[in-house]
């Protein structure tokens, strides 16, 4: 596996800045506006972490753990009533966990080819 070619991150990276961006144009209550922003961010950097480093697994389940707490993350920060905020952190995290979860074994499978036999 070669460095930036997985679009697997690259889509969990866009989700990512989606959310932090969206902060901008949606209606936040609550805690919306910082976990959208942490958790969105977090998922650029991952992103471009395992873009860099391929073959990390413990960056991939990383990964899908950030897009799961941005998709958890509208009941955590008490604003799954605002329509615009929750929707976004749902439909990123979502796709941000669930393209990461995909890419898991791919990148288990170049830690192995990548790892010096003995």
């Amino acid at each position: 596996m070669r460095k930036w070619t997985r679009w697997e991150d690259y889509v969990a990276g866009v989700c990512g800045l989606y959310a932090a961006l969206s902060v901008l144009w949606t209606r936040q209550g609550g805690a919306s506006m910082a976990l959208m922003l942490v958790f969105g961010v977090l998922l650029v950097v991952s992103g471009a972490l395992n873009l860099s480093m391929p073959g990390t697994p413990w960056l991939e389940y990383v990964q899908c753990a950030l897009g799961v707490l941005l998709f958890l993350s509208p009941w955590m920060g008490g604003y799954a009533d605002h329509a615009g905020a929750a929707w976004t952190s749902w439909i990123a995290g979502i796709v941000a966990a669930a393209v990461t979860a995909a890419a898991i074994r791919p990148a288990i499978n170049t830690h192995h080819r990548m790892r010096p036999q003995h």
